[in-house]
């Protein structure tokens, strides 16, 4: 009879506020953040710190990397670490949108000033344009060498932000880590100015919001500014086939160099971005600083050029005092025009100043303004300009900078320092938990990691208690559950009380060296400790009272521990454990042995060989005849108890095993090291039974329910993930085929893209401009259902020519009609229909890549079906598009196939009559609405506005207030 097994299924990850690899960003309102964590996004009411909504996607395993918001508030654009685009919906919480084309991780996202044209960069140096309305990718521009920083769309004069040109209209400036910064057209889809004075790794960029200033960050303490001329930008369009290559090459030059600015912080720049409004930039470096610009004023320039021009007459006449020869006055009296000329100039450091500087606890990984501040009367009427500042320790903070009101300067305004509003700290670790147990009743779970020591709700995710510890290594719950023990690096043991949430007592147990494990004794009068300084000691539970301070004070009883007696061994202490029953007490020592002794009398019992590197983990079943332990060396060995023999010894992980603990009642084992996996063990056959999958980093500490109903990981990536036990059963033998499939999809994948990669070269290089997708999995899928539908589609119809041919021939017989596939009688459907519902349901984004797995006799079937469709005028666009990248793609051999002229008459004729027909529709309803706005503007009190009508209503209404004072 085969074995059979339940499965585990994952929980929602908690313990991560965000995670460093991607960005956090502030909704449309400015009362949330929409922070990345691991693979799921989280948005978090920043003032109260609790979570409002989490973004995840079942088929998504790879991590967030990258957050960009849409101009319309709703729409957010989420890039991960395998090149896949995510849209969601804020409203919604749901996946909109998803979009394959890039081979590495995302690392740039922006959106055209419309919302309708997505930009996204990534580690395999491509530029990908994607069309947000239409769910499809536009084109792939290639030029850069290394990752892409940065994209910046730049505007022209003479085109206007607009839905329907704006995949062809504008510009976008691109930075890379190749040292490069590329200006690209997006009507020729060609690079036109390359910007190569930079000398190391531009690793940030940013546009002002109207499109004058380029700012660019390296790995100096300089800013780069350079200056983007719009007339130029727009005359590139224009035919310079009389002029020399030279004078072209300066008239398309629309970005200059205007100068540099100085930062405060000599690390790279992380970051930077310009607030909307304008008047403010801001730098994030890699030294936990944060430096905010600020734009000054036409004014404010004029008054600094002044006063240069004064510093530099008040020189020129010192100069004269000293001079007495007429001929060198004259010679000053010409430098100093030259001066005054020269002092004219505009120099960037002019034009942004340092304005506040804000000092971070921990390194930063992004920052955002809030958008709620766009405009100027908005924030001159809050007073202060909100950044929100994700910081790589796992926490959010608001800071608040204060701005000098209108018509004062900064030194005017004697402004306070920039200061911390708010934060949310409290769902998680600053740094990796280290060390998991749990209670009694699995209703508890206590993590602990430098510094900080958190008790969670196993049922919901919630923090209960968070308390100060020291470097805690491992961790242990007492029995009641109403104390925790700790143990530190510093070699001290730390008891703590939960319910009052304080620090009861400290005990130097280990002589400053590391207490590496804690062990209850299983009668639950005491435990045992083991750490670096080569001794095993032995503790006992005691109540004792506190000593009066006065006559009518009453003393009460607490907890302590009263060190018993010690066991010293010949190295350094790993792990202890007791055996359930009190009989054995097991020792890991760094020697790579494991000793075990009698509990009662501490006498030496066994002495187990085998691993290669100190066994770091181990644990006894609740039998207490097996002791499986983890080591250094990647493999997890069992041993007997009885007599000390090697059951077995199993290469489990890739990377070393950092926990093993058994399920109690069973022999069954789970394994946790740093390949990011856990794994669950038969004891008794020696086979894996399943993967958990999930953690993205290291994973350090392993606990288990008491019967195995649900198992706790935590680790590298600081999230706390449970895996729950269902009722589902689960067979080695197919888990084991599923594990082969996924092997086989995952290299199907890798030589899609490898041979995707092959075919994008030449014979002179790389094509700048290419196809915009890119072969997976679904898009195979969905090839292989096209062509069943088309086979099935192909059957059907051959049927029903038979049926007629017969009766043609035999006109005088009454022949039953032939029977019709199973599927098409279910649904009631033609096969035309059949054909092109299975082609709608093939996602906007995969469909190309979809048509492309096709070969060309399926094509021409697939013509056929066109034909009719478009006699029939069904879904006029999706025919359309469908046709026109069938003859893209098959051109060369559609025009050498003779038999295709005729039905390409035919779709030509009836595909523009449809065509015809949608335009119409589309002229009636703009011409209804046009009628609607009339009839309302006629009637109606209000009138309709636009956004740049009603914030030029608000700007007018922001008046500066007067304060007067009453005398008596």
């Amino acid at each position: 009879m085969v074995k059979t097994y339940l499965r585990y299924e994952p929980r929602r990850p908690f313990g991560v506020i965000g995670s460093p690899t991607g960005n956090a960003v502030f909704d449309v309102t400015g009362k949330l953040s929409i922070t990345p964590a691991l693979e799921d996004v989280i948005v978090w009411d920043i003032k109260k710190g609790m979570q409002v909504a989490r973004w995840s996607d079942s088929d998504n395993k790879a991590e967030v990397t990258c957050l960009c918001r849409s101009p319309n508030g709703r729409d957010y654009a989420v890039g991960y670490s395998d090149g896949s685009v995510r849209l969601f919906d804020i409203g919604g919480h749901a996946v909109k949108v998803v979009l394959n084309g890039h081979r590495g991780r995302v690392s740039a996202l922006q959106f055209d000033p419309t919302g309708t044209i997505l930009a996204s960069g990534s580690r395999d140096t491509d530029l990908i344009l994607w069309d947000i309305i239409g769910e499809t990718g536009l084109y792939r521009l290639r030029g850069h060498k290394d990752e892409i920083t940065g994209i910046a769309f730049v505007g022209s004069s003479k085109h206007a932000a607009s839905a329907l040109n704006a995949s062809s209209e504008g510009y976008i400036v691109t930075s890379s880590k190749d040292t490069l910064v590329k200006l690209w057209e997006l009507r020729a889809r060609h690079c036109i100015q390359t910007l190569v004075s930079h000398r190391s790794e531009v690793w940030s960029m940013a546009a002002s919001p109207d499109g004058r200033l380029l700012v660019t960050g390296t790995s100096d303490a300089e800013l780069r500014v350079w200056a983007i001329d719009v007339e130029k930008l727009d005359r590139t369009t224009e035919d310079r086939s009389d002029t020399s290559v030279e004078a072209a090459s300066k008239a398309w030059e629309a970005i200059s160099e205007y100068g540099s600015i100085q930062r405060t912080s000599t690390s790279r720049a992380i970051k930077l971005m310009f607030h909307a409004s304008g008047q403010f930039m801001a730098c994030l470096s890699a030294d936990k600083q944060l430096e905010v610009f600020r734009a000054r004023t036409h004014a404010e320039i004029k008054k600094k050029m002044a006063r240069r021009q004064k510093r530099s007459r008040e020189k020129r006449k010192k100069e004269k005092a000293e001079e007495h020869d007429d001929e060198a006055q004259a010679n000053n009296s010409d430098e100093g025009d030259n001066e005054d000329n020269g002092a004219l100039d505009i120099a960037a450091a002019d034009e942004l100043s340092p304005f506040k500087l804000i000092r971070t606890n921990a390194k930063a990984g992004s920052f955002d303004f809030n958008p709620a501040e766009s405009d100027a009367s908005t924030l001159h009427r809050h007073g202060c300009l909100q950044i929100l500042v994700s910081q790589n320790n796992n926490a959010l903070h608001m800071w608040s900078v204060p701005i000098p009101p209108p018509g004062k300067t900064t030194r005017q305004a004697n402004l306070a320092d920039p200061s911390m509003s708010c934060a949310v700290e409290m769902p998680g670790h600053r740094s990796e938990p280290r060390a998991l147990a749990l209670s009694s009743d699995n209703e508890l779970i206590a993590s602990a990691a430098n510094k900080s020591l958190r008790v969670w709700n196993a049922q919901t995710g919630s923090c209960i208690r968070t308390l100060e510890c020291g470097t805690a290594l491992c961790v242990l719950f007492l029995p009641g559950d109403q104390f925790v023990v700790v143990g530190t690096r510093e070699g001290n043991i730390e008891l703590f009380d939960i319910p009052s949430a304080s620090l009861v007592e400290t005990f130097e147990a280990h002589e400053g060296k590391a207490c590496w494990s804690l062990d209850v004794r299983p009668d639950k009068k005491g435990l045992v400790s083991g750490g670096a300084d080569k001794c095993v000691k032995f503790w006992d539970f005691e109540l004792v009272r506190d000593q009066q301070s006065s006559a009518t004070t009453i003393s009460r009883r607490r907890m302590t521990l009263e060190h018993v007696k010690t066991l010293q061994m010949s190295d350094d202490v790993l792990a202890v454990r007791y055996s359930p029953d009190s009989r054995l007490l097991a020792v890991s020592l760094l020697d790579t042995t494991i000793k075990v002794f009698y509990t009662d009398t501490l006498k030496f019992f066994l002495s187990l060989y085998g691993h290669k590197l100190p066994a770091v983990t181990l644990d006894i079943s609740s039998d207490s005849t097996l002791l499986v332990t983890g080591s250094a060396d990647k493999s997890v060995k069992l041993w007997g108890l009885d007599f000390g023999d090697c059951h077995r010894s199993i290469l489990a992980h890739q990377e070393p095993v950092t926990a093993v603990r058994f399920v109690w009642g069973t022999h069954y084992f789970f394994s946790a090291g740093k390949d990011k996996l856990v794994q669950q063990w038969d004891g008794d056959n020696f086979q894996r039974i399943q993967k958990l999958e999930g953690n993205h980093g290291d994973v350090w500490a392993l606990a288990l329910a008491k019967h195995g109903n649900y198992a706790v990981s935590s680790g590298q990536d600081r999230s706390i993930r449970v895996w729950d036990k269902t009722e589902e059963p689960l067979f080695l033998e197919e888990e084991r085929e599923r594990e082969l499939e996924e092997m086989y999809d995952r290299g199907l994948e890798e030589n899609l893209d490898h041979s995707g990669q092959l075919g994008g070269e030449d014979g002179d290089g790389v094509e700048e401009t290419e196809r915009a997708g890119k072969a997976t999995m679904e898009t195979l899928k969905a090839g292989e259902r096209i062509m069943e539908a088309l086979d099935l589609a192909d059957d059907e119809r051959r049927k029903w020519e038979a049926h007629e041919e017969q009766k043609r021939k035999m006109p005088h017989l009454t022949l039953p009609p032939p029977e019709s596939n199973p599927i098409l009688q279910f649904e009631s459907i033609s096969p035309e229909a059949y054909v092109l519902r299975t082609i709608e349901r093939v996602r906007a984004a995969d469909l190309e890549d979809a048509l492309l797995v096709l070969p060309f006799s399926r094509v021409l079937s697939l013509m056929t079906y066109i034909n009719i469709w478009a006699q029939r005028e069904w879904n006029t666009p999706l025919v359309c598009r469908v046709l026109f990248f069938l003859l893209k793609t098959h051109q060369n051999q559609v025009v050498a196939t003779r038999t295709m002229r005729s039905q390409l008459n035919s779709i030509r004729l009836h595909l523009k009559a449809g065509v015809c027909l949608q335009r119409n529709q589309i002229g009636f309803n703009l011409a209804a609405l046009r009628s609607l706005r009339a009839e309302w503007e006629a009637t109606a009190t209000a009138d309709f506005f636009g956004e740049e009508e009603i914030q030029g209503i608000l700007d007018g209404q922001l008046k500066k207030r007067k304060f007067t004072g009453l005398k008596a």
